[in-house]
C-alpha cells in the first residue's frame, strides 16, 4: 500500500505540477512528436484543410452522440422536386431504349438530348436566379438513380454537368461576371460543359498534373493583356466530345514574376470555350461499350486572359482546394446514386425472377443456395439506400464531408459490384443474353467505371479514408501537428502542454471504455432507443472506442510510417466505414418509422457491418508491427475473443421470404426502379409475371395438393396440367384463366432475346 501511495503521489506531482510536467513529460514528448510527425505534402495539406468534419468525427472519437445522428432529420423532396420526378423524369424514362442507345446509336437519341436541355436536367444544382433548379442533393441523387435504373449512359450524361465541373465551381467560386455569363447558358443547355483533370501521367495523383499555364503578356482581342499560355493533354473526359465549354485544371507558373515573387502558384482552374483558338477536342473513348460521351482534349500554347481563371486572378493556385471541396457531388451524390439504382433494380427484378423461375418443380427462390445470394442483394440494397440518404443529408446541411463522401464512393460502388454479381448468378442466362429484355447486362458491364473514376477505389480505401480521417477527425492530432509547426517554441510548448493533458484523458477513457464494454458485452453503453436495435448502438460505441484507441497507439508507435502501411491503415479505415454504414442503416430504420417489416433487413445488415468492423480490427491487430503493443491492444479490445458473428441461416431465410412477396417493405427498397407499360427494358415484364404468379399462389397450392395425393400427375407440362385440373374440377374456369394468363407472363419474363444475326 505504501508503494502504491508513493507511485500515486509521483504521478500526481508529474502531471499536476506544471513546471515539473513541462520538464519531464511535455518537452520530451513534444520533441518525440516532432520527429515522428508524418510529413505532409502541399497537396495533402490542402486536402486535409478542405471540407468539413461531420458525423464521421463522432464515430472516430470513441463516444458517438447518437442523438446528434437522429437530429439530422429525414431527407425529403420538396413539392417542386417531387413534381419534376413524377413528370419530367418519368417522361424521360419513356424516351429511353438503352439497348438501342448502346448497341446501335452509341449516343443518346436527339429527342432525349433536346428533352434533357429543355427541361433543365443539366441545371439541377445551378441557382434559380441563373435559370437553374437549385435542387437538393437528395433530389439530384434520386433523379440520377431513377435514370440509371433504365440507362447508365443516360444517367452519366445528366450527372456530369451536375457533378464536379464548371457549373458547381462557378456557383461556389466564380466571379459575378463569370456566373452571369456562363450559368444561364449552362442552365438552358446552350453550353455543354466538361471538366478536364485526368491525363496520361496523372490519375489518382491528380495533384501531380503536368499540364501548365505560364503567366505572360500577349495580344488578345486587339489589346495586350496579362494572361496564361496553356499546354495540356487530358483523357477520360466525360462529355468532352460534345462540350462547348471546357473546365481545365493545370499547374500555374509565373517564372518572370509578373504577378509577384512566387514562381510556382499551384493548381489552378480555368474556363475555356472549346471553339477558342488552339483548343483541340480529340477522339472518343469507348468506356466499356457505354454510350455516354467520353474522350480527350489537348492544347498547345493556348493563350487565355487571367480573368478566365474560375474566381478570377485571386483564385490562382487555389484550384486543388476548390476541387477537393467540390468532389462531394461526384463522390457523395452521383456515383452513389448509380450504385443505389443497381441495388434497387437487382432487388426488384431478382426477387421477382426468383419467384417466377421454376426448377425441379419449385421456384428457385426456395433453394437455400439462391436464398443466400438473394439475401445479400436485399441487404446490400437496404444499405445502399440508407447510405445514399445519410450522405446526401450531410451535403444538404451545407457541410462538405470529404471523408464521408470517400467512404460512400468506395463502399457503395463495391456493394453495387457485389449486388450485380449476385443478381447475375441468380438470373444467369437471363442476365448474360443482351437485348431489349435484359436489364442487368449494361449495369454489370458499366460498374467498373464507377469504381475507377473520382479516385480509384484501391487508393481511396488504402490512402484516403483513414489517411484523412485519422488526422482530421481526431480531437487533438491536427491541433498538435499545427502546434509542432509553430515557429515560437515557447508558445508551441505551452499550447502542446494543454493539448497533451486532454489527449492523455481521451486515450485513457477509450482504453477503459474498450475493455469495460468487451467484458460486459456493451450492456452499459448508452443507446438512444429501446427494443431490438438497442444493442446495435451499444456495440457500435464499443467498436468506436476500440478504433480510437488503436488509432492513437498506431500514430504514436509508427508516426509517419503509418501512411506507408497501407494495408494496416486500410483495415482501420474499414472500421470507420463500417460504423458509418451501420449508422446510416439505423437512421433509415428510424426515419422510416421503425417499420416491423424492415427488421429482417436491418438485422442482416447490422450483423454484417459489426462483424466486418470487428474482423477489420482483428486483422489490424494481427498485422501490427509492434507485437507487445499489439498484445496489449488485443487484451483491451478483445479480452474474451472476437464474438461478432454474421447473419445466421435463419435470418437469411426470413429476409428472403419477406421480400419474395409484394408489400411495403419491397416497395421501399425498389422505388427508384419504377415499372410502367412503356418500359423498354424488361423490368415491367418480370414484375407483371411476379404479381400474376403471386395472385395465383392459392390456385397453385390446390394443384400441388392434388399432385401429392395422386389426383394429378407430378410431371406434366403446365398447360396440360392446368387443363386436367379444370377438367377434374380441382380448379374452376376463372382460376384456369388466371393460371393461363400468369403462365403466359411467366414465359415472357424468363425468355431472352434472340437475333437473326449479330
Amino acid at each position: 500500500m505504501t508503494l502504491f501511495i508513493l507511485a500515486l503521489l509521483v504521478v500526481i506531482v508529474l502531471f499536476g505540477v506544471k513546471s515539473i510536467r513541462m520538464q519531464f513529460i511535455t518537452r520530451p514528448i513534444f520533441s518525440f512528436f516532432k520527429k515522428v510527425l508524418p510529413p505532409l505534402s502541399d497537396t495533402e495539406k490542402e486536402a486535409m484543410e478542405a471540407g468539413d468534419v461531420w458525423w464521421e468525427g463522432e464515430l472516430f472519437r470513441g463516444k458517438p452522440n447518437w442523438d446528434t445522428l437522429h437530429s439530422y432529420g429525414k431527407p425529403k423532396l420538396t413539392a417542386e422536386e417531387q413534381d419534376f420526378i413524377e413528370n419530367q423524369v418519368m417522361t424521360a424514362l419513356t424516351l429511353i431504349d438503352d439497348f438501342d442507345i448502346v448497341q446501335n446509336r452509341k449516343d443518346l437519341p436527339p429527342e432525349l438530348w433536346d428533352y434533357f436541355k429543355k427541361e433543365g436536367f443539366f441545371a439541377l444544382i445551378i441557382p434559380k436566379e441563373y435559370g437553374g433548379k437549385a435542387f437538393s442533393a437528395y433530389a439530384s441523387s434520386t433523379i440520377v438513380a431513377k435514370l440509371a435504373s433504365r440507362s447508365v449512359s443516360a444517367a452519366v450524361t445528366v450527372m456530369v454537368p451536375n457533378s464536379l465541373g464548371p457549373g458547381e465551381l462557378l456557383t461556389h467560386y466564380g466571379t459575378k461576371e463569370q456566373r452571369e455569363y456562363w450559368l444561364p447558358k449552362l442552365a438552358s443547355g446552350e453550353a455543354v460543359p466538361c471538366f478536364a483533370l485526368t491525363g496520361p501521367e496523372a490519375g489518382s495523383d491528380a495533384g501531380a498534373i503536368p499540364d501548365t499555364g505560364v503567366v505572360c503578356r500577349e495580344t488578345f482581342e486587339g489589346e495586350e493583356v496579362l494572361g496564361l499560355r496553356l499546354n495540356w493533354d487530358k483523357r477520360y473526359i466525360t462529355l468532352a466530345p460534345v462540350s462547348t465549354v471546357l473546365g481545365l485544371a493545370f499547374q500555374m507558373e509565373d517564372p518572370d514574376g509578373l504577378l509577384g515573387d512566387k514562381k510556382e502558384l499551384g493548381i489552378t482552374c480555368a474556363l475555356i470555350p472549346t471553339d477558342h483558338q488552339g483548343v483541340v477536342i480529340g477522339q472518343r473513348h469507348n468506356p466499356l461499350n457505354m454510350a455516354f460521351m467520353n474522350g480527350t482534349t489537348q492544347g498547345k500554347d493556348v493563350f487565355i486572359p487571367l480573368d478566365w481563371i474560375i474566381g478570377g486572378p485571386q483564385y490562382a493556385g487555389r484550384g486543388w482546394r476548390m476541387l477537393v471541396e467540390c468532389l462531394s457531388a461526384g463522390r457523395g451524390i452521383s456515383l452513389p446514386a448509380l450504385s443505389t439504382a443497381s441495388g434497387h433494380t437487382a432487388t426488384k427484378t431478382t426477387t421477382a425472377y426468383s419467384y417466377v423461375r421454376h426448377q425441379f418443380g419449385l421456384s428457385i427462390g426456395h433453394f437455400e443456395g439462391v436464398q443466400e445470394a438473394l439475401a445479400r442483394i436485399i441487404a446490400n440494397t437496404y444499405q445502399l439506400e440508407a447510405a445514399r440518404r445519410l450522405t446526401t443529408t450531410g451535403i444538404d446541411l451545407k457541410v462538405k464531408p470529404s471523408v464521408v463522401t470517400a467512404i460512400a464512393k468506395y463502399h457503395m460502388t463495391e456493394m453495387s459490384r457485389d449486388v450485380l454479381n449476385d443478381a447475375m448468378d441468380i438470373q444467369s442466362g437471363k442476365g448474360i443474353q443482351l437485348g431489349p429484355k435484359n436489364y442487368l447486362g449494361q449495369p454489370y458491364m458499366a460498374n467498373p467505371i464507377s469504381i475507377t473514376v473520382e479516385g480509384a477505389n484501391i487508393l481511396t480505401r488504402s490512402l484516403m479514408i483513414f489517411g484523412q480521417g485519422a488526422t482530421r477527425c481526431h480531437p487533438y492530432v491536427l491541433a498538435e501537428m499545427e502546434t509542432a509547426a509553430m515557429e515560437d517554441t515557447c508558445a508551441a510548448l505551452e499550447r502542446f502542454d494543454s493539448l497533451l493533458l486532454g489527449h492523455f484523458g481521451y486515450g485513457a477513457r477509450n482504453a477503459f471504455s474498450s475493455l469495460f464494454s468487451a467484458l460486459t458485452g456493451s450492456r452499459f453503453n448508452q443507446s438512444p432507443v429501446s427494443g431490438e436495435t438497442q444493442q446495435y448502438y451499444r456495440d457500435m460505441t464499443r467498436l468506436s472506442s476500440a478504433l480510437a484507441l488503436m488509432t492513437d497507439l498506431s500514430m504514436l508507435i509508427m508516426g509517419g510510417d503509418l501512411k506507408r502501411k497501407e494495408m494496416l491503415s486500410a483495415r482501420m479505415g474499414d472500421v470507420l466505414s463500417e460504423l458509418y454504414l451501420a449508422s446510416a442503416t439505423l437512421k433509415m430504420f428510424e426515419d422510416n418509422g421503425r417499420q416491423h417489416d424492415d427488421l429482417p433487413a436491418v438485422r442482416y445488415v447490422m450483423m454484417t457491418r459489426l462483424q466486418n468492423a470487428a474482423n477489420a480490427l482483428q486483422g489490424a491487430l494481427r498485422n501490427f508491427p509492434n507485437r507487445p503493443v499489439a498484445w496489449m491492444m488485443r487484451a483491451l479490445i478483445f479480452p474474451l475473443g472476437n464474438h461478432f458473428n454474421g447473419p445466421s441461416d435463419k435470418m437469411t431465410t426470413e429476409l428472403v421470404k419477406g421480400m419474395m412477396q409484394p408489400g411495403p417493405a419491397r416497395d421501399r427498397l425498389t422505388f427508384l426502379c419504377p415499372d410502367f407499360e412503356q418500359d423498354k427494358g424488361g423490368i415491367a415484364e418480370v414484375e407483371a409475371a411476379f404479381l400474376a404468379q403471386y395472385e395465383c399462389r392459392n390456385i397453385y397450392k390446390k394443384i400441388k395438393v392434388a399432385q401429392r395425393d395422386g389426383t394429378l400427375p407430378k410431371k406434366l407440362a403446365n398447360l396440360e396440367l392446368f387443363a386436367l385440373a379444370a377438367e377434374q374440377s380441382i380448379i374452376n374456369q376463372d382460376e384456369l384463366n388466371s393460371l393461363l394468363k400468369a403462365d403466359e407472363l411467366r414465359l415472357a419474363a424468363i425468355n431472352v432475346d434472340d437475333f437473326k444475326s449479330l
